[in-house]
Formats: C-alpha cells, structure tokens, sequence
C-alpha cells in the first residue's frame, strides 16, 4: 500500500492568492492598454482635424485678391482685408478678405467666383464663414463652418516684405499671413501662409 497525499488547506489557499495577484495584474494591464489606444485614437483625431483646418486656411491664403467687399448692404470697405470690428461679426475676433478660384466652372451657379471668407474666434470655436455672393445684402446671414474647438486666443500677424507686424496693411495686401493660435490640450500652434501680396520681395528682411 502506497500514501496518497493532496493539497493541504495553505497550498489552497497561496495558489488562490497567487492566482488573484496575477488575475488583478492582467486585468490592469489590459485596461492601460486600452486607455491608451483610446487616448491615442483622440489625439490622431484631433491632430487631423487641425491639419484639415490647417489646409483650408492655406487655401483660402494662398488665393487672397485686391477686392474690397461689402458687408451686410453698406458701401465698400476700403482696405483688403478687415479685423475684428470690421468682419461679419463686431464682437468677435477674427480676419475677413476676398479670395479668388471658388470653382464655378462654366459660370453654371448664379455666383461669382470669388469668395468673401472671414474667420472668427466665437465660444472657443474657431470658425469659417462665407456668403455665397461676395457681396452680401442686408440680413444675409453667412454660411459657417466650424474648424477647430477650444481654442483660447487668435492673433494674426502680417509680413510687408521686411518684418512681422501687426498693423494691417492700408492700401495693399501683405507677402504673408501669420496666425497663431492658443489651444487648451495643445498650446500655442503658429502658421505662416503666403499670398499674393506686392510688396517688394527684394526688400532688406528682418526675420
């Protein structure tokens, strides 16, 4: 006859412990995973949506035309492009100008071709607003398209061919539009756009 001996109550008990330990462990090493793959996935996403704002702004820059525009009706502005009190709405911080190759092949929309765009900071939300005739008439309300969320603060700045400024120009349009813009989760992001300014490109520089 051979003894036959199992587990006691203590092995029991430490296999049990042990098992937990390693259950709780893995248990939290996947919930860090998926934390943050989840965190990952929010800032891709977000870092997409400032690059599509991003390439709609360049757009819109890029293609800045010398054409004063009238606002809900008056007489036209005499500069080309317009701030703060002078964009579509007086409350807001922003920029306004008209800008060129809004496609409309073959005139076939009852529309002009340029466009009267404006940006503005309204309820931390970075918008874009147009109307669909350049012109617009009294209580024509603008399109609007939001770009980016919780932004904090937009400054614009404005390269006359030898420095960065911040006066706008009064009978020309700038070499280049600077904008800098605060963002809660991100900080202080800066874009520099070129537009079809005529100031002199031979001019000493002093940036």
């Amino acid at each position: 006859m051979t003894n036959s001996r199992g587990f006691t109550l203590l092995e029991v008990l430490i296999a049990i412990v042990l098992f937990s330990f390693i259950s709780l462990s893995g248990a939290k090493l996947l919930t860090t995973i998926i934390d943050s793959s989840e965190q990952g996935k929010v800032h891709s996403d977000r870092l997409a949506t400032l690059q599509r704002a991003f390439l709609v702004m360049e757009r819109d820059f890029i293609q800045m035309t010398r054409r004063s525009v009238r606002l809900n009706g008056d007489t036209p502005l005499k500069t080309f492009i317009h701030t703060n009190e002078s964009t579509y709405s007086s409350n807001t911080h922003g920029i306004a100008f008209v800008r060129q190759g809004w496609r409309n092949p073959a005139l076939l929309l009852p529309r002009s071709d340029v466009q009267a765009v404006a940006y503005q900071l309204e309820e931390d939300v970075l918008n874009r607003l147009h109307y669909i005739f350049v012109d617009s008439v009294t209580g024509e309300e603008p399109k609007v398209r939001p770009l980016i969320s919780d932004v904090e603060k937009v400054d614009f700045e404005f390269f006359n061919g030898k420095q960065w400024v911040s006066e706008l120009p009064e009978e020309d349009l700038p070499m280049a539009v600077a904008i800098e813009i605060e963002i809660k989760d991100i900080g202080l992001i800066r874009r520099q756009f070129l537009v079809p300014g005529s100031a002199d490109p031979n001019a000493e520089s002093d940036d």
